[in-house]
């Protein structure tokens, strides 16, 4: 009876825990004990079976008796075999019972653990949360487009650049054409190809009458001094502009 209101709230959380605990382990000690006795009453029943052979032949009362004390085993074996099936039953019933328990308190502890972790926390709270971050990420967003596409300093007329840059180029070919023009023609006809300095020594100045025909024999005979040497030193010095300041691909 003491146990029994032990129980219900005498005893204390660290008896009723080692309850199941305990009643499972004596269950399995009767449980051995039941196993140990099915041994001992089939090894009883072999040897009553052999007596009763050997004796059948020789000594019927013998052999008759035998065949009855293997038939008191038999009865006692099968006895023991429902009790071992019954306390496996128990075994298997108590340890289930043991397994929910030990989960439902695993459960509750979660529960409350989870009640302490989500506190005062709402769907309205969680909401406002997600707004507050969605507003905070849309604001770092224009801060940092304000900060990577606002040009720091004057801002610098593209127009003016190009006209700048227009203006340099003239003002080097210009350079280029009057240095050009200061080169002696005597002195670079020299250094050009042997087959361009051949074909100007070779070739004859021509001839103005040739180009202005019917304007009268002073014309066609030309000249004091374009034939002799002005057309020649002209054109040599084409040849010579053309070959050194020609760009190459």
């Amino acid at each position: 009876m003491s146990g029994m209101w032990g129980w219900f709230g005498g005893q204390s959380a660290q008896s009723r825990k080692d309850t199941p605990k305990n009643a499972i382990l004596g269950l399995r000690s009767q449980l051995e004990m039941l196993q140990k006795r099915e041994r001992h009453l089939q090894t009883q029943m072999d040897e009553q079976d052999g007596i009763a052979r050997k004796s059948i032949a020789t000594n019927k009362n013998a052999a008759r008796a035998a065949l009855k004390r293997k038939k008191q085993h038999e009865h006692t074996l099968d006895q023991t075999l429902a009790q071992l099936t019954t306390l496996e039953q128990q075994i298997y019933s108590i340890e289930a019972a043991n397994i929910n328990r030990e989960t439902l308190a695993a459960m509750e502890k979660a529960g409350q653990a989870m009640k302490q972790i989500h506190g005062k926390l709402n769907i309205d709270v969680v909401d406002q949360t997600m707004e507050d971050l969605r507003e905070q990420h849309a604001l770092g967003e224009e801060i940092a487009n304000a900060i990577t596409n606002t040009p720091l300093g004057e801002t610098i007329d593209e127009s003016e650049l190009d006209d700048e840059l227009a203006e340099m180029e003239q003002e080097q070919l210009d350079d280029k054409m009057l240095k050009t023009g200061t080169v002696p023609v005597s002195d670079e006809i020299h250094r050009l190809p042997a087959a361009v300095n051949g074909e100007l020594k070779n070739k004859q100045p021509p001839r103005r009458g040739r180009r202005r025909r019917g304007r009268g024999a002073e014309e066609t005979a030309g000249g004091d001094g374009d034939v002799g040497g002005g057309p020649v030193k002209f054109e040599s010095f084409l040849i010579q502009y053309e070959y050194y300041y020609t760009p190459t691909t």
